[in-house]
């Protein structure tokens, strides 16, 4: 039995290393692979029951390992929608089944894979090099939350952004303690001030702003957007009107008729009472926030909070006499169209937009496995769970997820070519094993010649 448990043995060895050398061709074939985790090979023996002393060393058997767990190279990528995953977890995806009206249909199986080349194709759908298509969460584009808690196929839509009407505007920044006006001479006590009968009401008169204009201090431009989001430039300046000691008094203007002559109103007042103490800080409004609505050239907003903040306008002394702002901000913006995507931090799928916004569409989840190496490799990068690898647990991806590059290979060439040199070898004495029983099964047979 020796000579052909030998053969058998030979025989179990040169097709375990056939299938350790499939395995590494494999590997070398896809080191180039987008996200491919290479199948190492490992050795089991086979023993047959014998008596203690009559034990033998037994055949071999091969197996697959899966290498899932091992992290492949994070690779740059000029595509802005490819993501690679540093760390634990996987993409969910799912496979197209059919085309129906020019859209796909999918499958009813979830899969997973390291594979982040996704773009997004003519339908809206992010697809990888492999067809399969992203799955996340929707996202609510206003509060930026996911609104639910179900898996979908990520699509995202083509479909303007709309228009948001201005709500507030933040303006911050420091007043001078002495304006220097056109009429400012500080050998007249009071010529920086706004005086004079034609600006005490709430409205200037065309015919009133050259002296408007040399007694009052640019406040800076910004532009609000109404419902629809029609733009209103808006003009600020600010007067000086009381320097009485602990309450010093300012008031701000904009330009709400530029085409206006004679008595009719170009400039409006909107804030009539900002005052400061002798240190400088703001004592009026209490709030730190003045509730108003613009009117220029006969485009009109809604209402808007001119928000200072309790210490964000300040009196202090300035030697150029000008206002310096710190922050001029409003939250209002045109409608705008699509004109990119891209992943951002925690795996958003966020749209770039023409009117400059940045609006995040969807949330891509990881899904983490109790066991990645027992996941079952399928076709094209992807594998399915099993009973061995345990249920998904989807997490946030977090700082995982880096958009705009692609994980390589984790097939080491170097590695592979020196398992290739041991399996060659391993599978030449097996079949000098053959040859060596083949010669002593040829003496047996001589014997009896």
């Amino acid at each position: 039995m020796g000579i052909f448990g030998a053969l058998t043995t030979a025989v179990s060895g040169m097709s375990a290393q056939s299938f350790a050398l499939e395995n590494i061709s494999g590997n070398i074939a896809n080191s180039r692979t987008t996200g491919f985790k290479r199948v190492d090979t490992s050795f089991a023996t086979l023993v047959p029951d014998l008596p203690t002393g009559r034990e033998v060393a037994g055949s071999v058997n091969a197996y697959s390992r899966n290498a899932v767990s091992k992290q492949g190279d994070v690779l740059s990528s000029v595509i802005t929608t490819n993501m690679a995953i540093s760390g634990e977890g996987m993409f969910t995806v799912k496979q197209r089944t059919s085309i129906s009206d020019g859209v796909p249909v999918f499958g009813g199986q979830n899969f997973f894979s390291r594979r982040g080349d996704f773009d997004v194709d003519r339908n809206g759908y992010l697809v990888n090099g492999s067809g399969y298509y992203l799955m996340g969460y929707p996202v609510d584009p206003v509060t930026a939350s996911p609104t639910g808690s179900a898996l979908q196929v990520i699509r995202v839509s083509n479909d303007n952004l709309p228009a948001r009407a201005t709500t507030e505007i933040v303006y911050r920044g420091n007043l001078p303690r002495y304006p220097q006006t056109a009429l400012a001479d500080p050998t007249a006590p009071g010529s920086e001030l706004l005086t004079g009968a034609g600006y005490t009401g709430a409205t200037i008169a065309a015919s009133d702003e050259p002296g408007f204009l040399n007694r009052t201090i640019s406040g800076q431009a910004v532009t609000l957007y109404n419902a629809v989001g029609t733009p209103i430039d808006v003009q600020i300046r600010w007067g000086k009107t009381a320097n009485t000691a602990g309450a010093e008094t300012w008031s701000a203007y904009y330009l709400s008729d530029s085409g206006a002559t004679g008595a009719t109103a170009k400039w409006t007042r909107l804030a009539s009472a900002v005052t400061f103490d002798s240190n400088g800080r703001m004592t009026a409004p209490a709030s730190g926030a003045v509730s108003t609505s613009f009117t220029v050239d006969g485009s009109t907003s809604g209402p808007i909070e001119l928000v200072f903040g309790a210490t964000g306008l300040t009196q202090f002394a300035d030697s150029n006499g000008t206002l310096n702002i710190n922050t001029l901000a409003q939250d209002g913006y045109p409608s705008g169209t699509r004109t990119n995507v891209e992943i951002g931090e925690g795996g958003r799928v966020m749209g770039i937009y023409s009117n400059g916004q940045t609006v995040a569409l969807a949330q891509v989840p990881l899904a983490q496995f109790a066991s990645d190496n027992l996941l079952k490799r399928k076709d094209g990068g992807v594998f399915e769970e099993t009973l061995e690898s345990g249920e998904p647990i989807y997490v946030d991806a977090g700082r995982n997820l880096i958009g705009g590059s692609l994980e390589g290979s984790n097939a080491d060439i170097a590695d592979e070519f020196s398992k290739m040199i041991v399996t060659q070898q391993a599978y030449s004495a097996n079949t000098r094993i053959i040859t060596t029983a083949q010669q002593m099964l040829q003496d047996t047979i001589n014997i009896v010649r």
